[in-house]
């Protein structure tokens, strides 16, 4: 019996009731952008907020618990990941709907383009910016997702989210403790959705905003490729990727791996990378960036699970430290 087979074995009755899809030794590289990494032991995918909150009421504490969106800014190790992930579905959590007031409710699985398409039908402005950004609502609330001058944290009124027992909490916009791609909430708090606010404005003029910002991603960005988005966040006074190439890292790869040559933030899969090709590729990054101008540079992509023995990855390669 595998891994998962025997957790979800282990949980037999536990779970009576629970309307979603359980999937045991689920390969993540079949989820996320990049295309690459190890299995998760079990992966859970809620029908709704009802369902989630029964699971996790349901599940042993000391049964570790991660939550991933749509795989885009995710490098999942070669060695899979623990316990149970879970996805919100679309289905469950994808609503993204004004309610009048300039605000939109919008499910942690949304599309962040489905919220700047749902604004712009509203005529509510201030959100074309999601339209450049390809994760979802849960991942921008995480990680205070931003582009083109605007961040999510200017937008959240509130966040729904359940704790880990399926106990349901409301938190403000000054409760989710924002800095620069980064929300101090509990990490143990799982976002089921939020109000967001913008501002009245003329639908052409929103449109015109959306646009300047598709063509600037075309232009600047590697979107047909298999990608995690911005590789490293940017260090203040300065940007990721003018380091990144200060340092002749523009187009380094190792194995499967490469630095964009369009733009060197971004990471790409060339075809058969391995999760440890991506992280191995980006802490070499790091490690010449240190060394040529002194700054550390921080992952802005997220790496989660297990190395694969013999295929482990130390930070700046445990070099100048």
């Amino acid at each position: 019996m595998t891994d998962g087979a025997a957790l979800l074995a282990r949980l037999g009755d536990r779970l009576a009731g629970v309307r979603g899809r359980l999937t045991p030794d689920a390969p993540m590289d079949a989820i996320t952008w990049f295309r690459a990494g190890g299995p998760a032991e079990v992966l859970f995918q809620p029908a709704d907020e009802e369902d989630l909150a029964l699971f996790l009421k349901a599940l042993p504490a000391e049964i570790p618990v991660m939550v991933v969106g749509i795989g885009s800014n995710l490098l999942v190790r070669e060695g899979g990941i623990r316990g149970v992930v879970i996805r919100l579905s679309a289905k469950g959590f994808g609503e993204a709907a004004a309610i009048g007031d300039n605000r939109i409710r919008a499910g942690a699985a949304a599309p962040d383009k489905r919220v700047a398409a749902a604004a712009l039908e509203a005529g509510i402005g201030g959100f074309h910016f999601y339209h450049g950004i390809p994760g979802a609502i849960g991942g921008a609330l995480r990680m205070n997702a931003g582009a083109n001058g605007v961040e999510t944290r200017e937008r959240v009124v509130e966040v729904r989210v359940l704790d880990r027992q399926g106990e349901v909490h409301v938190l403000s916009n000054a409760e989710m403790g924002y800095a620069y791609r980064h929300s101090s909430a509990p990490k143990d708090l799982i976002f089921v959705g939020a109000v967001l606010e913008g501002h009245a404005e003329e639908r052409e003029a929103i449109k015109a905003a959306m646009d300047a910002v598709q063509l600037h991603r075309e232009t600047v960005q590697p979107i047909r490729e298999k990608t995690g988005g911005s590789t490293f966040k940017n260090p203040e006074g300065t940007s990721a990727w003018k380091e990144i190439d200060k340092a002749g890292c523009r187009g380094l790869m190792i194995g499967g791996a490469q630095m964009s040559p369009l733009h060197c933030n971004f990471m790409i899969n060339t075809g058969a990378a391995t999760g440890y090709d991506l992280e191995f590729l980006g802490e070499t990054v790091r490690a010449r960036v240190l060394e040529h101008s002194g700054i550390r540079l921080e992952w802005e992509i997220k790496r989660l699970g297990e190395f694969k023995p013999g295929h482990e990855v130390q930070e700046f390669l445990g070099q100048l430290l």
